[in-house]
């Protein structure tokens, strides 16, 4: 147990220890390398962290983060807007364009369906994903959930929400692992993944 003699360091010790993966001594390096900058670098932090929580907005249509009503991603027209990538939340949007592979939209469920922690799919974005497909311009639908039981499980919900609809439903490619999250896959397995794949079939 770390002791302090200054209770804001362990006030900020504790606050970043809070954060996921953050032990309480990596906290308090953090902590103390913060202490070490200048006023000015720690302002602009901080400021940078209450925008973050203040200003934040989600696009509209894709429910991407945004700085905007409608996310970069969902503005451009270069994008293929008949083909509409499903994904578990931010992280994956940032993970499938890193790999410059991928030129349609997206939509992020902001979760999958899991009942041992209580997500079913009136915590998602489901309705506004299956709203988009009955509007008829939406030629593709891929499936780009975490290849976990909670992924298949909620791929298989979303199948039966859209498939009435005239749209081709895919998947990636098992060059994903089964079991693998997208944000920690390589861009190179990830990219073929996108570019290579296949037609969706319920179990």
């Amino acid at each position: 147990m770390l002791e302090f003699s200054s209770r804001l360091l362990e006030q900020a010790v504790n606050e970043f220890a809070s954060l996921p993966g953050i032990g309480r001594k990596t906290a308090l390096r953090l902590v103390m390398h913060l202490l070490r900058k200048d006023s000015a670098e720690v302002e602009r932090f901080g400021e940078s962290i209450i925008r973050l929580k203040k200003e934040i907005r989600y696009c509209k249509i894709c429910n991407n983060i945004s700085d905007t009503e409608t996310c970069e991603i969902c503005n451009d027209k270069r994008r293929d807007d008949s083909t509409i990538c499903i994904v578990e939340n931010i992280r994956d949007v940032i993970a499938i364009e890193n790999t410059g592979q991928y030129r349609g939209l997206y939509h992020v469920l902001g979760g999958v369906i899991s009942p041992l922690e209580g997500i079913g799919p009136g915590d998602l974005s489901i309705n506004h994903l299956v709203d988009k497909v009955a509007g008829g311009t939406v030629r593709e639908v891929i499936f780009a959930l975490p290849t976990t039981m909670e992924g298949d499980t909620t791929n298989f919900f979303l199948y039966k929400k859209i498939h009435g609809h005239n749209v081709r439903i895919t998947t990636l490619s098992r060059g994903v692992a089964i079991g693998d999250e997208l944000e920690y896959t390589d861009e190179i397995t990830l990219g073929r993944s996108i570019v290579n794949r296949t037609p969706w079939q319920a179990i």
